[in-house]
């Protein structure tokens, strides 16, 4: 699948093997597209790559994400007992449907004894159904409220639920007050009370940095007719209304009208199997590259191989991630980014005390969200400033460092392991 979860369904599912933890997935039939997922051989991840490994076995078996799911579910924890329900939940991933949302609720009504850990991507809410209202934000907190324990992915979605429910404890993760602290915390995990625990587990990067053996950044940049006297810049991820692409292209041809001559190059595919709505918004900017005359400048890597989109990202000047709701780890391609040592310009966060290890003109250069104007400027000192270039791509890459897999992954076992042995003790 194409999109954030598959991506870090894969990753995690591969660095929880050496772990112990055995894994598989379960999914709706739609996905299955007449190919029997467990012998393909490969996780196909989101937009531009494919990460060849061995998968766990993959269970095509869910009609749909309405309430159809949840017998389905119960089977199969009936059929083969797992330790542990993990649930990454995006709203978009499950349709942006609601019946997901209570699936916990409903398994606890049914007696299963399996654990379930939510993983919330974002806090988007789902839509449901026309005039929903507040019934959204109630079933998210249904989802949480009903499992054992929660993973927030960054402090401004675990502040926010953790406000929503004070009685919720908090383990391995830092509220605003005390967010100075290392984003990955080592603290030991105390045992689990009736209330879901809320822990802190950053996301990991889609993409490692490992280039095809033979590139060469020079010969590389040529494919896209740039010189050592153009500037290029490159965007990661599918476009969606949230992610300021039309401000990236607005802001490409400012640069371009000031003599600047900037390509973009749009790394991954336009759409993905996630949500609905990213095609409608990807032909929103493309009618602006029309606009604009851009055409010729702006170049489409499509769906692509892991070391061709680590070759992509070595290639540019910076990467541009103009996020209409500010920067946030929550975002995998921005990881990636960092992780490839890029200097990156983004936009501001609404609560910069939320991420302290953000260090604006150290590891990132912010422009304020939905500004083109700014954005083209900020843009415009990378290009006036090579030693600024140099100064951030250091600290994007020490920035990375603290996205770890086998750290990611540690703390998820960690968590499993504390959950199973609080039943055991519980006998």
């Amino acid at each position: 699948m194409q999109g954030g979860i598959a991506d870090h369904t894969a990753y995690l599912a591969r660095h929880l093997a050496p772990l112990g933890v055995g894994s598989s997935i379960l999914i709706s039939r739609r996905w299955k597209g007449g190919e029997d997922a467990r012998t393909r051989g490969r996780e196909e991840n989101s937009s531009p790559h494919r990460l060849i490994a061995s998968p766990p076995p993959v269970f095509a078996s869910l009609p749909n994400w309405g309430w159809r799911c949840w017998p389905e579910v119960v089977q199969f924890l009936k059929a083969f007992q797992p330790d542990i329900l993990h649930i990454q939940y995006q709203a978009a991933a499950f349709d942006l449907g609601g019946w997901v949302n209570w699936l916990p609720w409903f398994l606890k009504k049914r007696g299963l004894t399996t654990r379930i850990v939510t993983t919330f991507h974002d806090l988007r809410v789902p839509y449901i159904f026309p005039k929903a209202g507040v019934f959204r934000w109630k079933s998210m907190l249904a989802l949480a409220r009903h499992s054992d324990a929660v993973i927030c992915t960054n402090r401004e979605d675990l502040e926010q639920l953790s406000m929503a429910n004070s009685q919720w404890p908090i383990v391995n993760g830092q509220s605003q007050r005390d967010a100075s602290q290392s984003l990955i915390s080592s603290a030991p995990l105390p045992p689990r009370s009736h209330a879901p625990l809320l822990t802190l587990i950053p996301l990991g990067s889609n993409v490692e940095p490992q280039p095809p053996p033979d590139f060469e950044r020079a010969a590389w940049r040529k494919k896209y007719q740039v010189d050592q006297n153009t500037v290029l810049l490159a965007y990661f991820g599918f476009l969606n209304e949230s992610k300021g692409g039309e401000e990236l292209i607005e802001a490409l041809a400012l640069l371009r009208h000031q003599g600047i001559d900037a390509r973009l190059l749009l790394i991954g595919g336009d759409v993905g199997h996630a949500d609905p709505t990213n095609a409608a918004y990807a032909q929103r900017v493309q009618a602006l590259i029309e606009r604009h005359d851009l055409g010729q400048v702006v170049y489409r890597t499509g769906y692509t191989d892991l070391p061709e989109v680590s070759a992509n990202l070595l290639a540019a000047e910076a990467v541009v991630m103009p996020y209409r709701d500010g920067v946030s780890f929550r975002r995998t391609t921005l990881i990636a980014a960092l992780r490839h040592g890029c200097p990156v310009v983004s936009t501001m966060p609404a609560n910069p005390a939320l991420l302290p290890e953000i260090r604006p003109g150290e590891n990132m250069l912010l422009a304020p969200p939905r500004d083109a104007t700014a954005l083209a400027h900020t843009i415009k000192r990378l290009v006036n400033e090579p030693e600024l270039r140099h100064k951030l791509a250091a600290g994007a890459k020490q920035l990375g460092d603290l996205f770890e897999w086998d750290k990611i992954a540690g703390q998820t076992a960690d968590l499993y392991q504390m959950l199973i042995e609080n039943d055991v003790n519980t006998v």
